[in-house]
């Protein structure tokens, strides 16, 4: 069997799995930075990878330490309800626990003793991911305008956010946390509008709940 070499790894502004975007690039501010491993440390590694704007990662759900015990999933686009392959889903729960993700490339650091380091944003992965290879998005191959999407043909819908609280959290990852609530991250099949959910986005713990309006922020606290 091929043994796959962990090449980098992403650290994100995701710190907990829940809450992390479905999909890549719905969250536009989302982070993250590719910091390699020493034995792929070097500049020739990335060599004229500045001239694209976005990179495939091929990464592994490092978190997902179930053994699948089936080849079916509930995807949430269906509610959580109806059971398809997973093979016809991106469902982290796979034999492999490989993933795909298409990030913007927003610039590469050249110095400095971890260099080199890409800084990528519209990340769908938490914090201590691992990398297993790195591509650029070539436009005419990798964007097909006529493709079909099953289940999956449209981009989910955004529901407004209210905050309820008092924060000192900063503009910028206010608007991450803005961008990931919005999507309803919470499982589908929860409609409990008194329920509240937690997870961390780049150092505050968010609290809130999902109602019919969107979703409502109780609390937001740094934690570092």
């Amino acid at each position: 069997m091929i043994s796959l070499n962990i090449i980098a790894t992403l650290r994100t502004c995701y710190t907990d799995k829940f809450g992390v975007p479905r999909q890549s690039g719905l969250v536009p501010s989302a982070w993250g930075v590719v910091e390699f491993e020493p034995a792929y440390r070097r500049m020739e590694a990335v060599r004229g990878i500045e001239q694209f704007s976005h990179l495939w990662l091929i990464t592994q759900f490092h978190l997902v330490i179930e053994e699948p015990t089936a080849l079916t999933v509930r995807p949430p686009r269906l509610g959580g309800n109806e059971r398809r392959g997973v093979f016809a889903t991106r469902s982290p729960f796979r034999p492999n626990r490989l993933t795909l993700s298409v990030v913007k490339l927003d610039r590469v650091e050249l110095e400095g003793d971890a260099a080199p380091r890409l800084f990528v944003s519209g990340v769908d992965l938490v914090d201590g991911t691992p990398i297993l290879d790195i591509k650029p998005y070539v436009r005419f191959a990798d964007s097909l305008p006529d493709a079909r999407s099953g289940f999956a043909d449209e981009a989910p819908q955004r529901l407004p956010v209210r905050w309820d609280c008092d924060s000192a959290v900063p503009d910028d990852v206010r608007v991450i946390i803005d961008q990931s609530l919005a999507l309803q991250p919470q499982p589908a099949y929860h409609d409990d509008e008194a329920r509240e959910y937690a997870t961390e986005i780049a150092g505050w713990r968010v609290r809130w709940a999902a109602t019919l309006a969107g979703a409502c922020v109780k609390s937001c606290e740094w934690v570092g």
